[in-house]
């Protein structure tokens, strides 16, 4: 009976979520170039058959934000036996020590967070490395920190540029697919666009400028479960949808402070760690 219940939430609830993709990118404007948005469904905490339910609903791009999670579930031999033609996204903070772990992923097809030239030098040498017999090249996207926050990755907006150059000039296994960014938590839209949208907006117009590259080739990864329609409407290809889709997530790890031990005020620290595991839930 789980089972069956669990089928036609994931069901109903992937549906309504496409729905809505669907009519924000007709509410764009003319000018925007013309790029069917793509909805990576993020299942970070989520159990495989979850997974295997969207996927049999006709969805194939899932994103995970840590990379022992992405390995196992991209590894689960009933995903690998159910879902030939899953497309999986890493879009949490990736760690040099940990590229060639990820770059090992079945099925992996877009990084999203490169988010230094160092990392994508990395990135691009482990890939050669790894697919000797391949010319195929590995899709990423660039992460630029719009909101400027510390608590936040990704390059600062003034060195995209000259990182995505070296991604073209220097990197010769790394497809540059585009930009990316999370942007600052719970911004209100009654005080008009979204500035964080309105900054990576801004970076693309910049980079195809410079670079000479078309606008359409330009992918922009942004707005996740709440404000992804927003973001489509600004322009955004890309967006990350979690909770909507799968439900709230549980962290069993995380341990539950003892009576004596609860503050009613929030430390400074708790308050940043709390904030990033919310902005990170996509």
């Amino acid at each position: 009976m789980w089972k069956v219940g669990m089928s036609e939430e994931v069901g109903k609830a992937l549906q309504a979520v496409v729905d809505r993709v669907n009519q924000a990118a007709a509410r764009r404007p003319k000018t925007l170039p013309v790029v069917p948005p793509r909805l990576v469904a993020v299942s970070k905490t989520k159990p495989p058959d979850m997974v295997i339910e969207a996927y049999r609903k006709g969805h194939r791009n899932f994103g995970e934000n840590y990379v022992n999670e992405l390995v196992d579930k991209a590894s689960n031999l009933q995903i690998l036996e159910s879902c030939p033609e899953i497309e999986w996204h890493f879009i949490g903070h990736l760690q040099k020590n940990n590229v060639n772990k990820l770059l090992g992923v079945p099925n992996l097809f877009m990084v999203e967070t490169v988010d230094s030239v160092k990392l994508a030098d990395k990135v691009n040498s482990s890939w050669l490395r790894l697919r000797t017999a391949s010319t195929q090249t590995l899709k990423i996207m660039v992460q630029i920190n719009t909101s400027g926050e510390e608590s936040k990755h990704g390059l600062p907006p003034g060195e995209t540029v000259t990182t995505v150059k070296h991604i073209l000039s220097k990197c010769s296994a790394l497809h540059f697919s585009g930009l990316m960014t999370i942007g600052r938590y719970g911004y209100d839209l009654a005080d008009g666009p979204n500035p964080d949208f309105q900054a990576l907006l801004s970076r693309r117009q910049e980079v195809c400028a410079s670079l000479q590259l078309p606008l359409e080739d330009v992918e922009l990864s942004m707005g996740m479960s709440t404000d992804f329609e927003h973001a489509i409407e600004v322009g955004s290809t890309n967006v990350r949808v979690g909770s909507t889709i799968f439900g709230n997530r549980d962290y069993p790890n995380t341990p539950t402070p003892s009576p004596e031990k609860k503050s009613k005020v929030p430390t400074e620290e708790a308050a940043k760690k709390m904030e990033r595991l919310t902005v990170t839930e996509q």
